[in-house]
């Protein structure tokens, strides 16, 4: 007992560590090649979702911190306007275990359908000119969180797995999920070591 809280005491000393070193490359980028006041948010962005994926003991909540400076960008560029829709879609229904209660559901979803509609509409309005915000790929993705809610919401608590696995839903929000936060994480990174100087865009 005593080594396994010794090797956890280790894990969490660690942490700090192991969470700079996943933002420093995005620092690093910031420092070295300035790219103004957004340059700066995506920096803030990428290590609030750095911190999150890579943190010791994080909440599901923490994922906040990243979409909603990551909103502010969205109307921007249309590659930022597709990281937000594909991080905010993910990482709002991640959150949906936390209300757990049948009186939630028909609020969450109503206001998760709200949300979603009024984002998509909204960044497809701004970039009209710019083609579609998602690919083929992102769209498949992100079409699979309906089938995946419905599955959790409504189809399981009527299998036979429910007394046996109870947090099967739970792990299949968590994993589908994940696969979309990580996406758009390492979709952002590509956005800043790509993205041109600040001195350059003013020159142009």
């Amino acid at each position: 007992m005593a080594a396994a809280r010794r090797r956890r005491g280790d894990a969490q000393d660690l942490q700090p560590l192991e969470n700079q070193g996943q933002a420093r490359p995005s620092v690093f980028c910031l420092w070295f090649k300035p790219q103004g006041p957004r340059g700066f948010l995506r920096c803030l962005v990428l290590c609030a979702l750095s911190s999150f994926l890579f943190g010791w003991h994080v909440h599901e909540k923490a994922v906040l911190l990243a979409i909603l400076p990551l909103s502010l960008l969205s109307v921007e560029r249309p590659r930022d306007a597709s990281i937000y829709l594909i991080l905010s879609a993910t990482g709002h229904l991640s959150l949906f275990p936390l209300l757990f209660t049948a009186p939630e559901l028909p609020i969450k979803i109503l206001l998760m359908l709200l949300f979603t509609v009024f984002s998509f509409s909204s960044l497809k309005a701004i970039f009209r000119k710019e083609g579609p915000l998602l690919n083929w790929l992102e769209t498949i993705y992100l079409m699979g969180l309906i089938p995946l809610e419905i599955f959790c919401e409504i189809v399981f608590p009527f299998t036979p797995w429910t007394l046996k696995f109870p947090f099967l839903p739970l792990l299949f929000t968590s994993v589908y999920c994940a696969v979309g936060i990580v996406y758009a994480w390492l979709k952002l990174y590509i956005s800043v070591f790509a993205g041109p100087p600040a001195i350059r865009q003013k020159e142009e």
